[in-house]
C-alpha cells in the first residue's frame, strides 16, 4: 500500500496565499491592465509601485495556478492574461467575475480570520461584531455602495441567469415577478430570450430606483417594471412565476419556509417557484463552492446558510408543491423548480 502523500494537504493549507494573491490581483486591477497587453515584471512593478522580489514571486505564483501567463522567463519575461483571465477577470465584459472578487478583497477575506470563533459560537464574524449593524442595513445606508455590490453580484450571476433564461420555457407562462430582483438581471436577460412574457422585478426602494434606470437603459421599459416590496412583512405578488436568484440563502431555516410558503400562496395552479443557487449536492460530497457559499453566510450573518436541493424540497412539500425538478447551470450553481 502507497505511503499517504501530503502534497494535497499541503496545497489545501496554503490555499489561503493563492486566494490571496488572486484577489490582490483582481483588487488593483492587474488583469484589466495586461487586457492592453504583455508587460515585463519592471512594467507591473513601475505600474502598481511594487518591490522587484516579491513581485517576482507574486506573480509567478499566479503562474503556477494557472492565473496568469508569462511568455520567457528571467528580466525578458512578459506577463499576460490566459484564457480564463482574458475571460473572466477584465472589467467590461458581462463574463466579468471580478466584482465579487473586489468584494471578497476589500472585506471578505479579513473576516475569516476569525473563522473558528464562528464554529463555536454560530455568530456572524462581519462589520455586525464591532457596528451592530447588519450587512444589508450598512449597505442600503450608501447608494453608492449599494450599486457596487449589485454590479459585483451581477458579474457572479450573468452566467447563471442567462443559461436559465435560455433553458426553462418561460414563453410557456404569462407572467413573472423576481423577487429581491436587485438591478433587474435575472428579468432583463429572460424578457430578452422569451419575448411574450411580461416580467416584474421587486425589492426596497432604494434598489428599485437603480434597477428602473437598468431596464430603460436595456430598452425594455414596456416589458419589465421596478416594484417595491419588503418580503418579509408583505405578501408576495400574484403571478405565474416566481423567482429568486441567490436569496433564499441569505436567511434562517424559519425564514426560509416563510418565504417559501409565501411563494405557494402567491402562485396560481400549474405555476412555479424558480430559486438559483450553488445548490450542495444531495449527498454533501462535491460541490465545494456551495459548502464555500453556505459558510459564507455563517460568516456574513450567522444563522444563514445554503442547501440542497433534497432540503429545498422538502420545504415546498410542506407548503403543498407537488412536482420539482434541477436545471444545471453555470459551474456548481442550478436552478431548483417547484410546481404548484
Amino acid at each position: 500500500m502507497p505511503e499517504p502523500n501530503p502534497d494535497h494537504l499541503m496545497r489545501v493549507a496554503a490555499g489561503y496565499a493563492n486566494s490571496k494573491a488572486l484577489l490582490s490581483a483582481v483588487g488593483m486591477g492587474l488583469y484589466t491592465r495586461l487586457a492592453e497587453g504583455p508587460m515585463t515584471l519592471q512594467e507591473i512593478c513601475a505600474a502598481y509601485d511594487l518591490k522587484e522580489r516579491p513581485a517576482m514571486d507574486w506573480l509567478d505564483l499566479l503562474v503556477s495556478i494557472e492565473l496568469l501567463g508569462r511568455d520567457g522567463d528571467g528580466a525578458a519575461a512578459r506577463y499576460r492574461n490566459n484564457a480564463t483571465t482574458q475571460t473572466h477577470l477584465v472589467k467590461g465584459q458581462d463574463s466579468y467575475l471580478g466584482g465579487g472578487l473586489e468584494l471578497w478583497e476589500m472585506r471578505n477575506f479579513r473576516f475569516w480570520a476569525d473563522f473558528t470563533e464562528a464554529l463555536h459560537t454560530g455568530k456572524a464574524q462581519s462589520e455586525v461584531k464591532t457596528t451592530g449593524k447588519s450587512f444589508f442595513e450598512a449597505l442600503y445606508e450608501e447608494p453608492k455602495r449599494l450599486e457596487t455590490f449589485m454590479d459585483a453580484m451581477h458579474g457572479q450571476s450573468y452566467l447563471n441567469f442567462e443559461r436559465l433564461a435560455q433553458k426553462f420555457p418561460f414563453d410557456h407562462y404569462q407572467t413573472l415577478a423576481d423577487i429581491g430582483g436587485a438591478n433587474a438581471l435575472l428579468t432583463r436577460l429572460i424578457a430578452r430570450e422569451n419575448a411574450g412574457i411580461q416580467c416584474s422585478s421587486y425589492d426596497l426602494p432604494v434598489v428599485t430606483e437603480i434597477a428602473t434606470r437598468k431596464i430603460a437603459e436595456a430598452g425594455l421599459s414596456d416589458r419589465i417594471e421596478a416594484r417595491t416590496i419588503d418580503f418579509f412583512n408583505q405578501p408576495l405578488p400574484k403571478a405565474d412565476l416566481i423567482t429568486m436568484g441567490m436569496i433564499l440563502h441569505d436567511w434562517n431555516l424559519q425564514q426560509k419556509k416563510m418565504l417559501v410558503q409565501k411563494a405557494y400562496d402567491a402562485l396560481p395552479e400549474g405555476g412555479a417557484f424558480i430559486i438559483i443557487e450553488a445548490l450542495i449536492d444531495d449527498e454533501r460530497r462535491k460541490n465545494t463552492l456551495g459548502l464555500f457559499m453556505s459558510l459564507t453566510m455563517l460568516m456574513e450573518f450567522g444563522d444563514a446558510f445554503d442547501f440542497t436541493a433534497a432540503e429545498f424540497f422538502s420545504w415546498c412539500k410542506e407548503a403543498g408543491f407537488k412536482k420539482f425538478e434541477v436545471i444545471p447551470l453555470a459551474g456548481p450553481s442550478s436552478a431548483a423548480i417547484a410546481y404548484k
